[in-house]
C-alpha cells in the first residue's frame, strides 16, 4: 500500500482474519488490510484475539472461553489461505519475543518476499523484521501514555504506520504523526458517525468490522 491520495481513505477489516470464512468475505468486499490477531501458545501460532489464563481458559471482556471447546486456526492456516494476497495486517498480541521470531521464520517459510503488515504494541517485538524490508511495520497505540511515547519515538525514526484508537486524536496529533508516518489508521471505526470524524481528523485509514461500511469507504475512492 502507497500513500493514499487526498481525501482517500484505505480500509481495514478489524479481526475478520479471524476466522477463515470472514477472511475470505473481507478480501471478496475489497478491503486493503484484513487483520489477524496471533498468539503464541506451546509453540503453536495461534489466530484468537482471547487471551490466555491457564492451559485451558481463553478470555476477553465478554467473559472465559474454554480452549477445547473452540477450533482456533493457526497463522500457517491464514497464510495458506491467503495464497501470496498482500492483503493482511499480522497483530501481534503477545509481548513475548518470541512470538515475533517466530512470526518472522514462518512469513520467510510461507511468504517470502510478501509485503504484509505487522502491527504491535509491544514495538521492541518489531525488530525481529529488521532483515525483512518488505514487512510494513505498524506501532499500535490504545491510551495516552502510549501516544506521548509514540510522538517521542517517530522523531527519532520514521515507521511505515500507526494504528490509534479514534478518541485519542486531534487534527493537530495527526498532522504531527503523518508527518513520520506513511499511514495512521484508527479504530474502531464501525458508524457513519466514527467514519466522518476520522476524515475529519485526516487519517489515512479506518479500522473496523462493518464490512458494508468498509465498502463504502472503497468505493469514495
Amino acid at each position: 500500500m502507497s500513500r493514499t491520495e487526498a481525501g482517500a481513505l484505505l480500509a481495514v477489516a478489524h479481526r475478520a482474519g479471524n476466522d477463515l470464512g470472514n477472511l475470505r468475505a473481507a478480501l471478496a468486499a475489497g478491503v486493503d488490510l484484513v487483520e489477524t490477531d496471533v498468539g503464541l501458545f506451546r509453540g503453536t501460532l495461534e489466530v484468537r484475539h482471547l487471551r490466555t489464563l491457564g492451559p485451558h481458559l481463553l478470555w476477553d471482556r465478554s467473559g472465559l472461553a474454554r480452549r477445547r471447546a473452540l477450533s482456533l486456526p493457526t497463522l500457517r492456516d491464514v497464510l495458506v489461505a491467503m495464497d501470496g494476497d498482500a492483503r493482511l495486517m499480522i497483530d501481534l498480541k503477545d509481548p513475548s519475543p518470541e512470538l515475533a521470531r517466530r512470526v518472522a521464520a514462518l512469513l520467510r517459510e510461507v511468504a517470502p518476499g510478501v509485503p504484509l503488515t505487522v502491527c504491535t504494541k509491544a514495538w521492541p517485538q518489531l525488530a525481529e523484521f529488521d532483515a525483512d524490508p518488505h514487512v510494513r511495520r505498524v506501532l499500535s497505540v490504545s491510551n495516552q501514555t502510549a501516544l506521548r511515547r509514540l510522538r517521542v519515538r517517530l522523531r527519532e525514526r520514521p515507521e511505515y504506520g500507526v494504528s490509534i484508537r479514534l478518541r485519542l486524536l486531534t487534527p493537530g496529533v495527526v498532522a504531527e504523526l503523518r508527518g513520520s508516518a506513511e499511514h495512521v489508521l484508527v479504530w474502531a471505526v464501525d458508524t457513519p458517525d466514527a467514519l466522518a470524524r476520522a476524515r475529519r481528523l485526516g487519517v489515512t485509514g479506518v479500522i473496523g468490522k462493518d464490512l458494508g461500511l468498509l465498502r463504502q469507504v472503497g468505493s469514495a475512492r
